[in-house]
């Protein structure tokens, strides 16, 4: 099984908020932290703003930030808000023309396994998953010191140089 990188970048997101829950950050930031797509970041902020992780504000002073504390937002809630579906095979889902369905093992052992796969994310939050704060901030808060972000109008995007 592969998580699509929606999710991945949603639940980086929300690692990124966890770490600076005192405050906000702006979809620009955490677009360069990460290197992608802003407006692949704002889909992603958006969804997860439906769902109640994360709240938005818009201004001069907007951004985003965690609608919860860390504590409370495990790794399950997170993805169920960026992910349609978990079915694994074609007969978990509703368009199911699966042959062998009746007679089948495949999917008992598969719907174990997925059952102890949410309760394995439903006990982590995100709390638990930035505790190694330090090491974590320093790959990602603040800006190294040698990279300046200059910001194109134009385009919208970013980019990093290193400063002479």
């Amino acid at each position: 099984m592969k998580l699509t990188q929606y999710s991945d970048l949603g639940l980086r997101l929300l690692m990124y908020l966890a770490l600076r829950y005192d405050g906000s950050a702006t979809i620009q930031e955490v677009s360069v932290r990460f290197a992608v797509s802003r407006n692949h970041m704002v889909k992603i902020s958006h969804q997860l703003t439906k769902s109640g992780l994360i709240e938005s504000t818009r201004g001069r002073n907007g951004g985003v930030r965690l609608a919860r504390p860390p504590e409370s937002i495990t790794v399950e809630e997170a993805f169920h808000a960026t992910e349609d579906h978990f079915d694994l095979v074609e007969c978990f889902g509703p368009d199911n023309h699966c042959v062998i369905t009746d007679v089948c093992k495949l999917s008992g052992v598969l719907d174990t396994a997925r059952k102890a796969f949410f309760e394995a994310l439903r006990k982590a939050s995100l709390a638990d998953l930035v505790k190694s704060g330090k090491t974590l901030e320093k790959s990602l808060l603040p800006f190294p010191e040698k990279t300046i972000v200059k910001f194109h109008p134009r385009s919208g995007s970013a980019a990093k140089r290193k400063a002479k």
